[in-house]
């Protein structure tokens, strides 16, 4: 060995003999935002046009997929409920797995990656194989929604704080929540994933103190044509979404009287009535 070398260089030394070294790829967390396409953010469209591969969840709307580049391929691991393609310890192997090939990928997540997304777990699983990842936030669902049907979440007089909340839980449970902080007056509650235990999020909320009067907005599929938009109370929830099953975001809280819904008939008097209540 050359004087100054020691033994433990001869690996990268021999790489460089016999080939060029493999490059390391990279994973990018993207936020696809809510579904509109023009939501995407400039960095978010230049990343999906320049990967190799897109690992997409299911509900990722397919205008936002064909943005991708013509030689990207493709990868569904989305959730829906209980049907899962992909554990998510299988997914967070997934994009190391990719990366180790020299790949450049996205992972294209609804919203954003870091607003209950499980983003933080896919970083770290990379971070953790010693591969190489960027976060570029999105829109959030909370935001479009409240954007949509104008209903700012927060508002002097009516909300000085916002709280953003899962309504997910596992099996049968009501979601883990501080019920009596989610409960006081002068903030607004954005509830994530709520419409299978929203009767039982209501009830909940109005036992810890809210106001079985207090405006409740739900937005299903925000930004998107479907997009379907109703105002409520606490008190009439349950009956109000049940004929919901698409994704969708309740806004509780006195800002929800502000929400738009004249476009559709069978909640405009109600989201009327609320507004002038809450006014007066």
């Amino acid at each position: 060995m050359p004087r100054g070398r020691s033994y433990r260089d001869a690996p990268s030394r021999l790489v460089v003999l016999n080939g060029a070294k493999a490059k390391a790829g990279v994973v990018w967390l993207v936020g696809a935002g809510p579904g509109d396409p023009e939501l995407l953010t400039v960095k978010a469209l230049r990343l999906l046009q320049g990967a190799d591969v897109v690992v997409h969840d299911r509900l990722t709307p397919q205008p936002i997929l064909d943005l991708a580049g013509p030689s990207a391929r493709l990868i569904d691991v989305g959730k829906r409920k209980s049907r899962h393609t992909l554990p998510q310890d299988d997914i967070n192997r997934l994009l190391v797995a990719l990366a180790r090939e020299g790949l450049k990928v996205v992972r294209l997540k609804g919203g954003d990656p870091f607003l209950f997304g499980r983003g933080g777990e896919e970083m770290l699983a990379c971070r953790e194989a010693g591969i190489e990842v960027h976060v570029v936030p999105g829109v959030s669902a909370a935001l479009a929604a409240s954007a949509d049907i104008g209903a700012p979440l927060t508002h002097r007089g009516l909300a000085q704080a916002v709280t953003f909340v899962t309504g997910h839980a596992a099996g049968d449970a009501d979601p883990d929540l501080d019920w009596a902080a989610l409960a006081r007056a002068n903030q607004t509650v954005a509830i994530y994933m709520g419409l299978t235990k929203a009767g039982r999020i209501a009830a909940r909320l109005i036992a810890a103190g809210r106001a079985p009067s207090t405006p409740v907005a739900i937005v299903e599929a925000a930004s998107q044509p479907d997009e379907r938009r109703r105002v409520t109370t606490l008190a009439e929830l349950e009956a109000c979404v049940a004929d919901l099953d698409g994704p969708a975001l309740l806004i509780v809280g006195e800002v929800a009287a502000l929400a738009d819904v004249s476009t559709l008939p069978e909640a405009a008097e109600a989201g009327r009535a609320l507004a002038l209540e809450s006014r007066s």
